[in-house]
């Protein structure tokens, strides 16, 4: 307990699965949270929980594609709590899928703003003020898709996903000098709504099930201790990793 006792964190994606379970678990371990994500409901439900908990939390709803959201995190984190420690940039979509041929200019261009370019103007503000704290930790959620693994009709999504594993390279090799972080976590099919609308018949989630050593998927919970591994003193050595959280995914052929 207390991994993160003093710590501030930003997280985004805030509003459900593996962000708003990893948000209540790093106000568990100590730490102090901006909680981001584009439906303010949901994000003030999430502080009340915080709250009740005993944690400390602020949230900031916004569009993570915009870089001035990024910007205003990470002065709301200074201006509420001091400081910024940990970024867990998360917030993600699917994206337009379907066969790659008929993806939409529209829908590619989305889709790697919302996975991509975010992470980028969040790391881009956020870094500057943890080099100020002596150093911490970015995580970034990529995922197994178009890294170990690929699926039909994903084209943008898997590009967007996987371009974070160099993203979080040439920060972790930029910015380690200053202390700074910059992981990546790669998680397999996980129980939230978007892994939901991706398999929504018994079938689906069923192929999708038996691809994994472990025969199942994930709690967004399991993969919260993850990235809290990434976000603690623990993984003080590691840094420009690509993560893999896939129930053994990579490696199951059966």
């Amino acid at each position: 307990m207390n991994r993160l006792n003093g710590k501030v964190a930003i997280v985004t994606g805030a509003s459900s699965g593996i962000g708003r379970a990893t948000a209540k678990l790093f106000a568990s371990e100590g730490a102090k949270l901006v909680v981001a994500a584009r439906r303010q409901a949901e994000l003030d439900s999430l502080v009340a929980e915080i709250a009740a908990a005993g944690g400390a939390a602020v949230a900031l709803a916004g569009d993570v594609r915009s870089e001035d959201y990024a910007k205003a995190l990470v002065g709301l984190a200074v201006a509420r709590f001091g400081k910024l420690d940990i970024a867990f940039n998360n917030a993600g979509t699917l994206g337009e899928g379907g066969a790659s041929t008929q993806v939409s200019e529209q829908g590619w261009n989305d889709t790697l703003a919302t996975n991509l370019n975010s992470a980028f103007f969040g790391a881009k503000h956020q870094i500057p003020e943890i080099g100020k704290q002596g150093g911490g930790s970015i995580i970034f959620t990529s995922t197994f898709v178009g890294y170990s693994f690929a699926f039909p009709g994903t084209a943008a999504y898997a590009a967007s996903k996987s371009a974070l594993i160099g993203l979080t390279q040439a920060l972790a090799a930029e910015f380690g000098p200053r202390g700074v972080r910059v992981n990546a976590i790669l998680p397999g099919a996980v129980d939230t709504a978007m892994y939901r609308d991706m398999n929504d018949t018994a079938e689906s989630q069923s192929f999708v099930t038996g691809l994994h050593a472990l025969k199942r998927v994930a709690t967004p919970e399991e993969i919260a201790r993850s990235v809290l591994y990434l976000a603690s003193d623990d993984s003080s050595f590691v840094t420009g990793t690509a993560a893999l959280v896939d129930g053994g995914a990579s490696i199951t052929r059966s």
